[in-house]
């Protein structure tokens, strides 16, 4: 069997982790099975979809590295396939027209909620006579579509993550609607509900997997309803954990947490963060935990998705993007890090100072855990002035200190070499006759406003370059 699997977001908002987790696992399982991985976007609530939700998806799936081999197909220039589908269960009796007001739905959920009832449909325009429509039309009432559920059916399938799943039809709420009221007068019908457009949409599409959230395990039992009622194949289903907070309950935006977009934005970087998604739920046969989408797509399987929910792990998350990041060449890391330091407003020339930014970018690259964390190490490079931190001003104060930052001055020139900076600290702490110790935090606090940091010797030479050193300390012995 051909392998054909989708991705289906709501244009109702930026593409969030949960949908981003579940694309990662329909492409995984696409390519390792050298099946088809289709885009859809199921953009029928009109009054929620917007375009600028649509782009974000599309560019959110593209950084990821999650191409798509088909689509995007965009199911509002696909109303035709579910009014003829639609058309198709009324013509077999297994849909019909309700002419229930809101204000009569209303009261019937009041009346089951005094008698401590669960809130479902009774069917009661279930068999409506022909008198009873004209009369309900002659009132201008507009139906809704709604399909028959039999109260007494057990729906039963194969989950490919769960094992057997089995729901009762009297817990699915009554007959569902799959049409809303028409719009125009000439029309039978109105525009589709989520259930029977996608439907429709995996039967057109011929979709062999279906490989969502376990949050829709209740939409399942109804499509797979419709299915049948449409006489085809029933696609396989895998409902794979819901992603949690460190709490246990569903992840939100409370918890920080909103579109992959964001993620970019606070400095992880795709491979890191796609990485990180497939663990989410997924582990790896042989234990790695460090692998490209193409990796991991050679080893994915479902037998090893887990059924229990999957706890978002942001120190997890950093360190993974800190080995991604540790592992990139210069050259790749700056260009990663000039878009955040842009965005800071720092102020350096790509073509004139590559080389020099290419030295700061070695220099800072081992302290990085996002790429955020690169616009505070270059600060003390990239923008004009220092403050002290509260520790380093302290220890301006400390004996010995300012004498040796005079020394350091009296010792500096244009261009210095390794070994001529080494040469100035030794020489300094034979002629003061203090320890080194003193010389080199005195230099660092001098140069950069705080008593730890990177290399000091190569942050110094850094700075001499730009002759940067010199008038940082004499800012600090004026004082």
């Amino acid at each position: 069997m051909s392998v054909r699997v989708r991705i289906a977001p709501s244009p109702t908002g930026n593409l969030h982790i949960g949908t981003a987790r579940t694309a990662v696992f329909n492409w995984l399982f696409a390519r390792h099975h050298q099946g088809t991985f289709i885009l859809r976007v199921e953009d029928t609530d009109l009054e929620r979809s917007k375009p600028e939700y649509t782009d974000n998806i599309k560019s959110g799936l593209s950084w990821l590295g999650l191409h798509w081999d088909e689509g995007p197909f965009f199911q509002t220039q696909r109303l035709n396939f579910y009014r003829q589908a639609i058309q198709t269960l009324l013509d077999k009796g297994l849909a019909y027209p309700c002419y229930c007001t809101s204000e009569e739905l209303e009261a019937m959920r009041e009346t089951q909620k005094a008698n401590n009832q669960a809130p479902r449909y009774d069917n009661r325009h279930r068999h409506l006579s022909l008198e009873d429509i004209a009369k309900f039309e002659s009132e201008g009432r507009k139906p809704v579509i709604r399909f028959k559920i039999d109260d007494h059916e057990q729906i039963v399938w194969h989950d490919l993550v769960r094992g057997n799943v089995t729901w009762q039809g009297s817990d699915l709420g009554g007959d569902m609607v799959i049409a809303r009221t028409p719009e125009n007068d000439g029309d039978r019908f109105g525009q589709p509900l989520y259930n029977l457009a996608v439907v429709v949409d995996d039967i057109e599409m011929n979709i062999s997997h279906v490989i969502r959230g376990e949050d829709h395990i209740a939409n399942t039992a109804k499509q797979i309803l419709l299915y049948q009622a449409l006489g085809v194949k029933v696609p396989e289903f895998a409902h794979t954990p819901l992603i949690l907070n460190s709490e246990g309950k569903k992840l939100s935006k409370r918890d920080g947490v909103t579109s992959i977009d964001d993620f970019r934005k606070m400095g992880f970087i795709a491979p890191a963060l796609v990485n990180y998604m497939t663990l989410l739920g997924w582990t790896s046969p042989d234990g790695e935990e460090i692998f490209t989408l193409s990796e991991a797509a050679t080893k994915f399987s479902l037998e090893r998705v887990n059924k229990a929910g999957a706890k978002f792990d942001w120190d997890k998350l950093d360190w993974l993007n800190s080995q991604y990041l540790h592992k990139l060449s210069s050259e790749e890391l700056l260009s990663l890090l000039i878009p955040y330091w842009q965005e800071a407003g720092y102020q350096f020339n790509i073509d004139t100072d590559k080389d020099w930014l290419l030295q700061l970018t070695a220099l800072i690259a081992p302290s990085l855990t996002r790429l955020t964390d690169g616009v505070k190490e270059a600060a003390l490079f990239l923008k004009g002035s220092v403050i002290s931190s509260p520790e380093a001003t302290e220890f301006l104060t400390q004996e010995g200190v300012k004498e040796v930052l005079e020394a350091v001055m009296k010792g500096i020139k244009s261009d210095l070499t390794l070994s001529e900076a080494n040469d100035i600290i030794k020489q300094i702490t034979k002629d003061l006759k203090v320890k080194k110790g003193l010389v080199m935090r005195s230099l660092r606090v001098g140069l950069t406003g705080e008593l730890h940091g990177p290399d000091l010797v190569q942050t110094w030479l850094l700075l001499n370059q730009k002759s940067i050193d010199k008038t940082r300390l004499k800012l600090i012995i004026n004082n």
